[in-house]
């Protein structure tokens, strides 16, 4: 056994070396200078280790986070892109209405509609911004949805009369093309009778007396003389889903009011009857009551270089005939 060190001190008065004795008091003091040395090494270590070292368990639920990070990158990339391709399908669907069914698309109110599964997901995660801004655009893309589908159901039944629509809508050229001219369009036009500029409702055709007028679509004739009007003898057709066509200024009917016609039946000749300069065929085409230009109805009728060309015609500033 290794023998216990025994201290010396230097006595100044005897100048000699003596052994120096520890007290109690001094072996308490190095006890608890160790022992609180040891204390305070000990908090250093652990707070070194709590904040700065993670434990296995942190490390993966790390590694975790940063996964889910990652995944709600690319779910929010696929929303936003879903939200494209869903706006594309809306304009569309409103171009189906307008365009080839003319009618107008459905307006519901957004807001009105609830997702209640996803307001409790909100209520309940209100810590988590990106679960509830994630649920908000889930939310909005399940509404527009809904409202899609609600728009393809309007729609089938309209798509089921697509084909009587379309024998109804004015679709050719009242008079033959190689028998008359377009010499006055659509638009703020002078009158030559009332020497006034306003505004011209149809289109003007001039061609000799006598020359046949086609009906443009099927229909019922609701009114062969639209007597004081200034039309003349003139024939209105009742084409349904809103169309209505007229024919003015004619020198004879081969119609009666009440009596159907069919697409390019002829319903009667051109005249100069009316307020008119000279003769010719005023024709003008109604949706719902109000008049619209009739060159954007002649696509039965002619080849794409002749109907850029009557667009060019009907464009021009000019004087009407009646």
């Amino acid at each position: 056994m290794s023998k216990k060190k025994t201290k010396y001190v230097f006595d100044q008065k005897s100048l000699s070396f003596k052994i120096k004795h520890t007290t109690l008091n001094e072996k308490i003091k190095t006890v608890s200078f160790s022992a609180g040395f040891g204390l305070v090494m000990a908090v250093v270590f652990i707070v070194v280790i709590y904040f700065f070292i993670d434990s296995p368990k942190e490390k993966i639920l790390k590694r975790q986070v940063q996964n889910y990070e990652r995944q709600y990158d690319v779910l929010n990339k696929e929303i936003e892109n879903l939200s494209e391709i869903l706006h594309v399908i809306e304009s569309r669907d409103k171009d189906v209405y307008r365009v080839i069914f003319e009618a107008e698309p459905s307006e519901i109110n957004y807001d009105k509609l609830t997702n209640k599964n996803s307001l409790i997901l909100s209520s309940e995660l209100n810590t988590s911004n990106l679960i509830i801004n994630t649920s908000k655009k889930v939310d909005q893309i399940a509404k527009r949805l809904y409202l899609q589908s609600k728009s393809f159901d309007e729609v089938f039944p309209i798509a089921k009369s697509k084909k009587e629509r379309m024998t109804c809508m004015p679709a050719i050229l009242p008079i033959s093309h190689k028998a008359s001219n377009l010499v006055s369009g659509f638009g703020s036009r002078f009158h030559p009778i009332l020497q006034i500029r306003r505004m011209h409702t149809g289109i003007d055709f001039s061609a000799k007396t006598g020359t046949p007028v086609y009906a443009t679509a099927d229909g019922v004739v609701s009114d062969p003389n639209g007597s004081g009007t200034g039309y003349g003898i003139c024939i209105l057709i009742n084409h349904g889903f809103g169309f209505e066509t007229l024919y003015a200024h004619l020198s004879k009917m081969k119609v009666r009011s009440g009596q159907k016609v069919k697409r390019g039946d002829v319903i009667g000749f051109v005249g100069n009857t009316g307020l008119t300069q000279a003769p010719h065929l005023h024709y003008e085409v109604r949706k719902n009551g109000s008049a619209v230009n009739p060159v954007y109805y002649f696509f039965n009728d002619l080849s794409i270089e002749e109907y850029e060309k009557v667009i060019e015609k009907s464009k021009e500033d000019n004087q009407s005939l009646s």
